[in-house]
C-alpha cells in the first residue's frame, strides 16, 4: 500500500526533521512566514474564504491552513508527515484556532473519499516535492466544487530559479536548509498549465514573487521566472 502513495520517503523525512521548527518564525521555515500573508490576501482577494470550506493540501505545520481559518474559513489540512500535523495540531490547540481539521491522507485518497466537496483547494510549495504533481493536480480538481477555486504555487524549473531558489537561498544568504529543492522536481509554467487543462481547471490568474534580500522583503509582481502562483477555476458546468 505504501509503495502506490505518491510520496517521496526523502522529502518526507527531510521536513519531518525539522517539524519541531515549523512555528519558528526566525527558523529554517522563516520565508513561509514571511510570504503567508501575501499568498493569504491574493487567494482572499479572488474567492474571500469567509465561510466556504477550504483543503489546504500538502499543509506541513499549517501557517496557511492556521490563517485561513482565522479568516473564517473551515479549514481541513492534510499532509503525509506525521510530525509535521502534530505540531499544526497542538499549534492550533494554543492559539485556539477555530474550524480547522487536520488529517494524515494523501490528496488522491481524499479525492476517492470526498469528491467535489470543497469551495476552494490550496497546494502550496508542494508539488515540486512529490514523485508525480499531475496527479496531485488531478486530485484537487476531483476535489473542488464545480465554480470553485483551486490555488498552486511552486517554483519555475529555469535558470533563474536554479541561481535564485536553490545557490542563493540555500547556499548563499541561508534562507533555506540545503537540499530543500531539487532543480530537476521543479516544474515550469507551461508544464503546470497543461496539468491544469488536462483536469479540466481553467488558469485565471498567474503571479510570480520576487525577493529583496537587502531589505528582506518579499512582493508578488508578473515575473513568474523563480516563485509563481496560480489560480485556478473548475468550470460551473464541469462533471464532478
Amino acid at each position: 500500500m505504501t509503495s502506490t502513495l505518491n510520496a517521496d520517503p526523502a522529502e518526507l523525512a527531510k521536513f519531518s526533521d525539522l517539524a519541531h521548527r515549523w512555528w519558528d518564525k526566525d527558523g529554517e521555515f522563516r520565508p513561509l512566514h514571511q510570504i503567508n500573508p501575501l499568498r493569504l490576501e491574493w487567494i482572499n482577494q479572488l474567492s474571500p474564504v469567509h465561510g466556504q470550506k477550504v483543503l489546504d493540501v500538502g499543509c506541513g505545520g499549517g501557517i496557511l491552513a492556521d490563517s485561513m481559518a482565522h479568516r473564517g474559513a473551515q479549514v481541513t489540512g492534510i499532509d503525509l508527515s506525521t510530525k509535521a500535523l502534530k505540531v499544526a495540531q497542538l499549534h492550533a490547540l494554543v492559539a485556539q484556532t477555530p474550524n480547522l481539521h487536520y488529517r494524515e491522507i494523501s490528496a488522491e485518497a481524499i479525492a476517492l473519499e470526498q469528491p467535489a466537496s470543497f469551495d476552494v483547494v490550496t497546494c502550496m510549495e508542494m508539488l515540486e516535492h512529490v514523485p508525480d504533481p499531475s496527479s496531485v493536480v488531478r486530485a484537487c480538481s476531483e476535489l473542488v466544487k464545480p465554480g470553485g477555486w483551486v490555488y498552486f504555487s511552486t517554483l519555475n524549473r529555469s535558470p533563474k530559479s536554479f541561481l535564485f531558489a536553490i545557490v542563493g537561498a540555500e547556499y548563499v544568504l541561508n534562507l533555506l536548509p540545503r537540499g530543500t529543492h531539487e532543480f530537476a522536481k521543479m516544474i515550469k509554467p507551461s508544464e503546470l498549465a497543461a496539468y491544469c487543462r488536462d483536469v479540466d481547471l481553467e488558469l485565471k490568474h498567474t503571479k510570480g514573487m520576487a525577493y529583496n534580500p537587502f531589505t528582506q522583503r518579499y512582493w508578488l509582481n508578473e515575473d513568474t521566472s523563480v516563485n509563481y502562483l496560480f489560480a485556478t477555476q473548475k468550470p460551473l458546468d464541469s462533471a464532478a
